[in-house]
């Protein structure tokens, strides 16, 4: 299986969408990844037990500052929100220089993604979403189901691919998104995330939750490529202002805030980082 004899390579453990270190959502990140096979990576993701672990190798696209693969424990991802923002924040730190002012460009299977810096924060520029648009009535009863609501509570329903397959639900507030009691049988294999305005002054404008089904069906604590989907189907349809700040992980025991904004044509999606654990590890 190895490709190489194991070696030791700098490692980072990152906290990812929330100013309070580990409040938010941790990244294992391996930051030199060289020679490492698929099938080490994805058994090193594996065993972090963490959603997602990355691994940074130098770009193959000369326009790329470094190129990121993304592993869950089980399968690897063409494109993720909170592992491009914390494998942004350890390529900084670990003394990456951007070819171009102002932000860095990173590489992954869904293509190029652009990061900036904003006061510190860095933020992606919502990739292009690859399926969208209303779901059936069969996946919205469903969805119903899944989430113990009758069909007239659901505002709206719609796919939001950007590589994980998304589907948004919308619901009438940000009280609703925290009682909700999701039913992870009736929910089969629907990644669901579901968002509702604040309704009073929460210091955020809407509440999120993100529900993943499987064998270890979980709720993740913080979602940047679902805050990616909904940012643009929110603002699009203008039901969430060009400016927003979404609290996420609230009901796990999380700080996360996810802050958009919409600038020209994209969509930024930011969020703070924290590095807590620095070492290497032999793999």
């Amino acid at each position: 299986m190895t490709s190489e004899a194991p070696r030791s390579r700098p490692f980072h453990q990152v906290d990812v969408f929330s100013s309070e270190p580990y409040r938010g959502n941790p990244l294992a990140v391996v930051v030199d990844g060289e020679g490492m096979t698929a099938e080490q990576m994805q058994q090193f993701a594996n065993w972090t037990n963490l959603s997602e672990t990355t691994f940074l190798l130098p770009p193959t696209d000369s326009r790329a500052d470094y190129r990121v693969r993304i592993f869950t424990g089980n399968e690897e991802f063409p494109f993720a929100g909170h592992p491009t923002l914390g494998s942004a924040h350890t390529w900084l730190e670990s003394g990456g220089m951007p070819q171009s002012d102002g932000f860095l460009v990173q590489e992954c299977a869904a293509g190029l993604v652009r990061v900036k810096s904003d006061d510190g924060r860095l933020a992606f520029a919502a990739p292009p979403l690859t399926r969208f648009g209303p779901v059936d009535e069969s996946l919205r009863r469903q969805i119903g189901a899944s989430l113990g609501l009758p069909d007239a509570e659901l505002l709206d329903a719609s796919w939001l691919v950007n590589g994980p397959e998304w589907i948004g639900v919308l619901l009438r507030s940000a009280q609703q998104v925290r009682a909700l009691k999701p039913d992870f049988v009736a929910m089969g294999s629907l990644k669901l995330g579901v968002i509702g305005p604040e309704q009073g002054p929460a210091g955020t404008d809407f509440e999120v939750r993100t529900f993943i089904p499987g064998d270890a069906a979980l709720e993740d604590p913080v979602t940047g490529s679902f805050n990616a989907g909904a940012a643009q189907w929110l603002i699009g349809s203008g039901r969430a202002p060009k400016q927003y700040v979404a609290a996420q992980g609230t009901m796990l025991g999380r700080a996360g805030r996810v802050h958009i904004s919409a600038e020209g044509g994209d969509i930024w999606i930011g969020g703070d980082s924290t590095t807590c654990i620095r070492g290497s590890v032999l793999v």
